[in-house]
């Protein structure tokens, strides 16, 4: 799905809306793009529909930011200054991924063979006005996911 989005709310919503589709299981979304292409807003606008009330950083400095909302724990990566890929192996990854968690990880390339395929690819990039934003489903519970975007925004245009 290739979607537009004009300006911060409408990135926002984009993040509410993947929260109302994202399955309650273990779901893993790569966050693609340059530096200010909206990655850490989309996550905020995910995390503020979930019940946070706080600020949302990137996780640059400190690697991982986690959350425990609506039942479920969400881990926020930024791999953006790691050094090599092998030091995902040291802060106990496979712990994050393996407990029925919510991931969201920016710079998912930094990470190479260390992190296992994502559910979800979200590529950002800019335009003249706004971000074009390209959603890549890999796992079946994405594909859902991307079936309720769908509709959500087949619908928000005809109205």
């Amino acid at each position: 799905m290739l979607l537009t989005l004009n300006d911060e709310s409408a990135t926002l919503l984009l993040g509410k809306q993947i929260s109302e589709h994202c399955p309650n299981n273990a779901f893993t979304i790569h966050l693609e793009g340059e530096l200010g292409a909206g990655k850490t807003t989309l996550t905020r606008g995910l995390l503020t529909a979930l019940g946070h009330t706080g600020h949302v950083k990137s996780p640059t400095y400190t690697l991982v930011e986690q959350y425990l909302l609506a039942g479920r724990t969400i881990y926020h990566f930024d791999l953006y200054r790691l050094a090599d890929p092998e030091e995902l192996e040291y802060i106990g990854l496979d712990d994050y991924l393996g407990n029925n968690a919510l991931c969201l990880i920016e710079w998912p390339a930094q990470g190479g063979n260390y992190l296992p395929p994502p559910d979800l690819i979200i590529s950002l990039k800019y335009q003249k006005l706004g971000r074009q934003v390209t959603l890549t489903p890999i796992s079946n519970a994405a594909k859902t996911l991307y079936q309720g975007l769908q509709q959500h925004y087949t619908s928000s245009r005809s109205t």
